[in-house]
């Protein structure tokens, strides 16, 4: 479609390096701020301002579309809407959001009273504040002492602070640049957290004693290797720090007793490439899940005395996909997938062979374990929800297997699930394999007719089947919806996630132009009337597939799209490069990784060519995907593409990867992409 301004034309200056006797030149090198993270130069930031101007513009003749939209997603959110409390010793826990607060209230009460008690009022924190992300809370086990950790300014570097919970007063503590969990040891007069380096990584976990200057705190652990990082986690019975060192594909632990974090850490088993590995501990037994015997993951125990000691306890296996489990005193959770759906078991110390499964009665669905904060417990705190359900908390009774109903999601403005369908079908990808696809869509829709495919498709995140409200702004205007569960994500088992990785990571792109195809073929929608969208590596996603087919869409939405891959990951000063190289291949040490990436990386295949409609995000203060990507990769496409198709940038200038904060925020954010879908498939109101 025509636009009625012109865009930006960025200059041209190009750059060129050379990598295994190859040469490659960047146009638009120069768009990265020599200061990053501070983003200072004139001319960048008045380019990044140019294209924010052009969006604005373009955007302005559908502002009563956006605002329209906004209004009808935010009519489906209840404002002052709360959690169900979960029980945490003497005390029950919850949130709340006010009528039209951005941000939640922290809140608890004794339990088996009504005598609420404000513990964080992150509205009051984030006053002032563009951005405002709360990144851990963590109360001590008296009971006293709150430690919570916050960033402002979408970097994600998350500077604590703690407070007595019953005089209000902070302590003078406070932690500068954490990214990790805060956990309280040592009978709670220690914190041990991770800091984040220059890089954004974790690669130390320190001990902080209360009322003491940082520059005091004590480093327990140092990672070595580039590219692994450091966490933290508590074992289930609040007896162990977990401290784990990975990246994406190695995995190592250690175990130190919470009463003493400056004890000798216990190393579980030494990293081996390859091998991911969990632990969690039940009385002096390790609980271990692992994939160094089956690529689906194994259940093992070891002794504590001997931890590398593993005996399988659940075998892997090629049909039930293990993702994850949890321990409680009497018994134990296994999470997987089955068939590519979420299965839930309660399974059982003194009892190997019982296994009680939790039914839910829908075809397609997502469910999984919700807060559930006590050891010694009868009950389970679980969320489910499908594509025509909104998000339901239960409790399940593990000795009666009953299921009781704590929350339904209210939609104010009202959803009537029997107006709605949702499929699952499998299609049929060029080398054979069968992705599976969910899609809902009214019931009185007309097919063909429009359709929105999303997908992810990395790091082995499987995109669940879930509900979605501000999705119903399309559904509702005719559009069917559709999930594909490419290669790349874990949807189907981990065969699934490596047949999307490093050198078979193109299918991830071919799946996804196939399932379209073929969406196309069973009817659902035809050629022209798909709009697209996915975001991160996601928006890697788009850039690759709008190169391949940019016939089969009526619209692209890229969020922080991870485009640039071949430049980020020959440089690995920048946070995201090292550990990723298990992911995509690292092009400094090995030729064919670099051949492999400059193949399909998006801004370096774009051409001539026409491209669809495109609607570009990025964040300035963006540690992921870093702003210049979107800003390279667009104008290139402006300067090669053969069309007059719109072609939007818009930079959040006080965010970071995931957008504005605050719900509200982020919702008009959303109505702005649902907004240009319809405008460009002309389905506008």
């Amino acid at each position: 479609m025509t636009h009625s301004t012109r865009p930006p034309v960025a200059a041209k200056r190009p750059v060129s390096t050379t990598h295994h006797g190859i040469t490659i030149t960047d146009d638009y090198a120069w768009l990265r701020d020599p200061g990053y993270p501070e983003v200072t130069d004139e001319e960048v930031l008045a380019y990044v301002k140019a294209e924010n101007a052009y969006f604005e513009a373009e955007m302005a003749p559908h502002k009563g579309l956006v605002d329209a939209l906004f209004a009808e997603m935010r009519a489906r959110i209840k404002e002052d809407d709360s959690t169900v409390p979960y029980k945490d010793g003497e005390w029950e826990y919850w949130s709340e959001f006010e009528e039209g607060g951005q941000y939640r209230k922290f809140y608890r009460r004794p339990v088996g009273t009504d005598e609420r008690r404000l513990i964080l009022d992150a509205p009051a924190l984030a006053e002032g504040h563009e951005y405002f992300s709360l990144r851990d809370i963590s109360v001590s086990e008296s009971g006293r002492l709150l430690a919570y950790s916050v960033d402002t300014t979408g970097g994600e570097y998350y500077d604590v602070r703690i407070v007595d919970l019953e005089t209000g007063a902070y302590l003078p503590d406070t932690i500068a640049r954490t990214n990790t969990s805060l956990i309280w040891a040592a009978d709670d007069t220690m914190l041990v957290y991770g800091r984040a380096n220059e890089q954004w990584r974790v690669d130390r976990l320190f001990v902080h004693r209360l009322v003491t200057d940082e520059s005091e705190d004590v480093e327990i652990y140092h990672e070595p290797q580039l590219g692994f990082t450091a966490s933290l986690g508590l074992s289930s019975n609040r007896e162990w720090l977990v401290l784990s060192a990975g990246d994406n594909e190695t995995s190592e632990v250690r175990l130190l007793p919470i009463a003493d974090p400056f004890a000798e850490p216990l190393l579980v088993r030494a990293r081996e490439k390859g091998v991911e590995y969990d632990v969690d501990i039940h009385g002096e037994t390790l609980f271990v899940l692992a994939n160094d015997t089956h690529v689906n993951f194994r259940l093992a125990t070891a002794p504590l005395a001997a931890p590398a000691d593993w005996t399988t306890l659940i075998e892997g296996s090629d049909a039930f996909y293990i993702t994850g489990f949890d321990l409680f005193q009497d018994f134990y959770v296994v999470d997987g997938r089955l068939a590519g759906l979420d299965r839930t078991e309660v399974r059982y110390y003194d009892d190997p062979a019982r296994i009680e499964t939790i039914e839910f009665p829908e075809a397609s669905f997502t469910a999984g374990l919700g807060s559930n904060a006590e050891w010694a417990t009868d009950t389970l705190r679980l969320g489910y929800q499908s594509m025509v359900t909104p998000d339901t908390v239960y409790d399940y009774d593990v000795a009666s297997r009953q299921l009781t109903v704590r929350k339904v999601q209210e939609i104010p403005s009202g959803f009537d699930a029997s107006l709605y369908a949702v499929d699952r079908v499998e299609i049929e990808a060029r080398d054979g394999a069968k992705v599976p696809v969910s899609v809902v869509y009214r019931k009185d829709r007309q097919k063909p007719g429009p359709l929105h495919l999303y997908a992810y498709g990395a790091y082995g995140y499987a995109v669940p089947p879930g509900f979605s409200t501000s999705r119903l702004s399309l559904v509702d205007r005719g559009f069917a919806y559709a999930i594909a569960h490419i290669r790349g994500g874990d949807d189907l088992g981990r065969e699934w996630y490596l047949g999307g990785k490093l050198a078979a990571r193109t299918n991830t792109f071919n799946d996804f132009v196939d399932v379209a195809r073929g969406l196309i073929e069973l009817g659902y929608t035809s050629e022209g009337r798909i709009s697209a969208s996915g975001g991160s590596a996601g928006g890697e996603l788009m850039g690759a597939v709008v190169n391949q087919a940019p016939e089969l869409w009526g619209a692209v939405v890229a969020h922080v799209p991870f485009v640039d891959v071949l430049n980020t990951m020959l440089d690995e000063t920048l946070p995201l490069t090292p550990g990723e190289w298990p992911e995509w291949g690292n092009p400094i040490e090995d030729k064919a990784a670099f051949e492999h990436i400059a193949s399909y990386s998006p801004y370096d295949n774009v051409s001539p060519q026409t491209y669809p409609p495109m609607l570009v995000t990025a964040g300035l203060a963006d540690p992921r995907v870093t702003y210049w990507e979107p800003a390279k990769w667009v104008a290139k496409l402006r300067e090669l593409k053969t069309d007059d198709n719109v072609m939007l940038l818009k930079t959040n200038m006080g965010a970071g990867h995931g957008g504005k904060s605050g719900r509200w925020e982020g919702l008009r954010e959303t109505a702005e992409e649902v907004a240009f879908i319809l405008w460009q498939l002309g389905v506008e109101d």
